[in-house]
């Protein structure tokens, strides 16, 4: 293979054959080019993205990719899985240490493919599971009729309280005792406050149910010991690898040691087929990261700055429901200020600042208009941003959505972009070698 030098500084951050790629293809060399132009000239604001270290990225594009290797170490179909089979073991047990877990599955292609193993190992089609409902902070897997997940099994869905717009533990047990459910699922894609995990326990020992978190959102605060750990209670946990983890954009699960048979085969072969060896190396080079001082401290700053974030924008009339957060994220009503998320996202957009709309309990709009807005703070943290930087980026979504227009080319989006790029200037995504 024939070494090419990069052609500009930025192509270093691509390995030293970005230049082969974009002699030969300068078409997706430049779409390459110009996403890390877009990560790097505004805020990204998405709770449930990062960015994956250089490392990681390097093990993504490894020669990885090439093998197949249905199975699992050791009892592979395929000839020639030695060196994967090394890969995929230094993740499982990376995996297991890092959340001090009996048993651990690193082939999940997403959070949505783990998701289908625990309805494969535990459920029937028909039989009925107690899950958080999509629009009161739950996720599509956990019931929602577009869903494979509704589609094929009966899904009981509970809320929050009216009051707190946190869990309603009242009416979660009520449901648990009057359908008895196979399944009870904790976990969701907007719950800003920590669940309770020990109440989840008990109610399904009560009522005999697999008690199933669903960590993806905050899987990387768990391995930053940033918040307690659903590990020790749950029957199984699923995640995703990309959110606050900061790893590949991928799946995984850790589950108790008498689940593990029946959880490795809803994987493979009942849900999937050949792994993708080149993935499960990047989780990993992750899991190592995660296992860091450095990457404890990142977890503990993720919160703090988006406690920080939620105070500050509630400051300006967008409230944070719940009051506040415990985690990444927070979700925030726009009602007070009279806008809608679909509105909110397009001017934050034009300004250079991405979030994302977000119904809010008991939202009277429709789920693709909304009343709220969702932000997290993984992509600004990893950026060495902090408290201080947390209360000027509040100031500048507060002006974009009152005040903005879905124009780029609004006086104030301008302003406001003008603002966002002295920021992220000051703190580079993938800085420059």
């Amino acid at each position: 293979m024939t070494h090419h030098e990069p052609t500009s500084p930025d192509d270093t951050f691509y390995g030293s054959d970005f230049g082969a790629l974009q002699a030969f293809d300068p078409d997706i060399a430049g779409v390459l080019l110009s996403e890390l132009g877009r990560i790097r000239g505004g805020l990204q604001l998405i709770a449930s993205e990062n960015m994956s270290s250089p490392e990681v990225l390097t093990a993504l594009g490894s020669t990885l990719s090439n093998k197949y290797a249905e199975g699992y170490p050791g009892r592979r179909y395929y000839g020639g899985c030695v060196e994967v089979d090394k890969a995929e073991t230094i993740a499982i047990e990376r995996c297991k240490a890092l959340f001090d877990a009996e048993h651990a599955n690193v082939q999940p292609h997403s959070g949505a493919s783990a998701n289908q193993a625990v309805y494969g190992a535990f459920m029937q089609p028909g039989d009925t599971f107690l899950a958080m409902a999509l629009p009161m902070g739950g996720h599509l897997t956990h019931g929602a009729k577009v869903s494979f997940s509704g589609k094929w099994f009966n899904a009981v869905h509970y809320g929050v309280d009216r009051e707190t717009e946190d869990i309603d533990y009242d009416q979660v047990a009520q449901l648990a005792r009057e359908h008895r459910p196979k399944v009870i699922l904790a976990g969701g894609s907007a719950i800003p406050r920590l669940i309770d995990f020990e109440f989840f326990r008990n109610l399904a020992d009560e009522v005999g149910a697999i008690f199933w978190v669903d960590a993806a959102h905050f899987i990387g605060l768990v391995a930053g010991k940033a918040i307690p750990s659903p590990v020790p209670y749950a029957d199984v946990v699923t995640f995703t690898t990309h959110k606050v983890l900061r790893g590949p954009r991928s799946g995984a699960l850790v589950c108790k040691a008498e689940h593990a048979a029946a959880l490795d085969k809803a994987v493979f072969p009942m849900m999937q087929g050949g792994p993708q060896m080149h993935t499960i190396a990047a989780k990993a080079v992750n899991f190592k990261e995660c296992a860091t001082p450095e990457y404890a401290e990142y977890a503990r700053r993720v919160v703090e700055n988006a406690r920080q974030l939620a105070t500050s924008l509630g400051e300006h009339g967008i409230r944070p429901t719940t009051g506040g957060t415990d985690t990444h994220l927070s979700l925030h009503d726009l009602q007070g200020v009279g806008v809608t998320g679909v509105d909110a996202e397009a001017r934050a957009d034009a300004a250079g600042i991405v979030l994302n709309k977000n119904a809010i309990p008991f939202d009277p709009q429709k789920a693709n208009i909304a009343s709220g807005i969702r932000v997290g703070t993984p992509c600004t943290t990893t950026q060495g941003m902090g408290t201080e930087e947390m209360t000027a980026i509040a100031e500048l979504i507060a002006t974009a959505v009152i005040k903005g227009d879905a124009d780029p080319d609004h006086e104030v989006s301008r302003e406001v972009r003008a603002e966002v790029t002295d920021l992220v200037t000051r703190f580079p995504a993938y800085p420059r070698p």
